[in-house]
């Protein structure tokens, strides 16, 4: 391009140019970048203070930048010299330095852009939330603080996820510490009972120890579902008395058990699953009876927060759906096998009345001709026909059309893969309305037939596929 058209495109050729710089910046990778002292001055204080201060780095060629890696440097350089960069150059590897890198040097602006650029993200893509990745690299980066806008979003983010679906290693100690900390006797909305707090904390704990105490732990301590099926938990007392490396795990798990709220937790699980792991403290087993007991705290509130009390109630019923769909991944998915040329209909687990409100998340990871959300009553509802037909089915097609009783009206564009439709249910009117990839969209009030007590449903056919998830508003 010729210059002198785009005072961008032409700032853009100074970045990391040697030609026209006159300072070296040495990187945390000690890798070299070449910037301009005047350039650099006159976009950050930061660097006004360190280029003209008038002591060694006023005249020298080099300046050290020990804390900031060169792919991050290198972004913050383009930001400081054009005044933008493009969204998709963050990434989860690098997203968290250039926060970093920005609040470093004051650029206000950038980390808002960076910020606004993880929940865009978030919302365009929530099948894959890399969010664990994220915390775990802020909390390297940055001490624990509550005012901080950008933690407070990853606490959020990840808070809504239950621990067991987090894989280890996604999500580390001092990541985990941050979680925990922020939300210990937090109003926030929380995805995982605090059983399944201490065992992914303590198991996490035996991956930083070894493979071999990993796995033992792994297989040694029981899931939550587990431990409810089991009407005598003295049998998991007997194999858990032999936890290898104990005390080594005891010690990495140390700055976490104060952020775990164990009077949550009910007293025979105490007693015989998690005492005898021999991973906490006596006195701090003790001090966890003795206020049970002067509490008197039920043992029915197992979540800290604002419990999701029906988190586990967004997924699909394996009771209720058609004969040739198939539902996997924790029931979070249904797809259609190839075979399954007509559509079938699957229902969640939740139901919706008592005038309530309510909204959830549909992923249309897969389309097919045509992919439908919505909701349906149990009344006469038949899940081998298509939802769309029935007086009972209320849905919305990936065509942009809306249908019930076989009546089809145009409601919105049309929409693909990887689309994420959430559903806003008003019982106290009684009224549906749909967002489709963050754009909200009118109330149908065609549809004056809603039943006083309904389930999500979704209708597909090969090749479709459809993820379930609780619905939260982002910032």
């Amino acid at each position: 391009m010729t210059r002198g058209y785009s005072l961008e495109q032409d700032l853009r050729l100074l970045v990391n140019n040697p030609k026209y710089s006159d300072i070296e910046i040495i990187c945390e990778d000690e890798k070299k970048l070449h910037g301009c002292r005047a350039i650099l001055a006159a976009r950050s204080e930061v660097f006004d203070r360190l280029l003209y201060n008038g002591m060694k780095e006023s005249y020298e060629k080099e300046i050290s930048i020990p804390k900031i890696n060169s792919i991050g440097m290198e972004i913050l350089l383009e930001y400081m010299y054009t005044g933008s960069i493009k969204e998709e150059f963050l990434t989860k590897d690098n997203m968290i330095e250039i926060f970093y890198a920005a609040d470093y040097f004051q650029l206000t602006e950038l980390q808002n852009f960076v910020m606004k650029t993880f929940k865009n993200t978030l919302e365009k893509n929530s099948i894959e939330n890399y969010s664990p990745e994220l915390l775990s690299k802020f909390a390297e980066k940055f001490p624990l603080t509550e005012n901080n806008i950008f933690l407070n979003l990853l606490i959020e983010a990840v808070a809504i996820i239950p621990l067991d679906t987090i894989e280890f290693g996604r999500l580390s100690i001092k990541g985990l510490q941050y979680l925990l900390s922020c939300t210990y006797e937090k109003k926030k909305p929380f995805a995982t009972p605090e059983y399944e707090v201490f065992r992914y904390s303590a198991i996490l704990a035996a991956k930083q120890v070894s493979n071999e105490a990993y796995k033992t732990l792994m297989e040694r301590l029981p899931t939550l579902d587990q431990v409810e099926q089991l009407e005598n938990l003295v049998q998991i007392d007997s194999i858990n008395k032999f936890i290898i490396n104990h005390q080594e795990i005891a010690k990495e798990l140390e700055p976490l058990i104060k952020f775990i709220d164990f009077i949550r937790i009910k007293g025979r699980v105490l007693a015989n699953v998690i005492e005898p792991l021999e991973l906490i403290s006596a006195n701090i087993i003790t001090d966890i009876y003795r206020q049970k007991a002067i509490l008197n705290k039920s043992d029915s509130n197992d979540i800290r927060g604002i419990p999701m009390l029906t988190y586990s109630n967004y997924v699909w019923d394996e009771l209720e759906f058609g004969s040739k769909l198939i539902i996997e991944d924790n029931k979070k998915v249904v797809y259609a096998p190839n075979d399954l040329n007509s559509w079938q209909n699957v229902r969640a687990k939740i139901l919706l009345e008592n005038n309530g409100i309510f909204e959830w998340d549909v992923i249309v990871e897969k389309v097919c001709a045509n992919a439908w959300v919505g909701v349906c009553s149990s009344e006469n509802f038949n899940y081998e026909f298509f939802a769309g037909n029935q007086p009972t089915g209320w849905v919305l097609g990936n065509d942009g059309s809306i249908c019930n009783s076989g009546k089809w009206l145009s409601y919105c564009p049309s929409f693909g893969d990887g689309t994420r439709i959430t559903v806003h249910i008003d019982l106290n009117k009684r009224t549906c309305s749909f967002t489709v990839n963050g754009k909200k969209y009118r109330e149908v009030s065609e549809w004056n037939n809603l039943s006083p007590k309904l389930y999500p449903v979704v209708s597909l056919r090969y090749p479709g596929r459809s993820r379930i998830q609780p619905h939260f508003k982002n910032g």
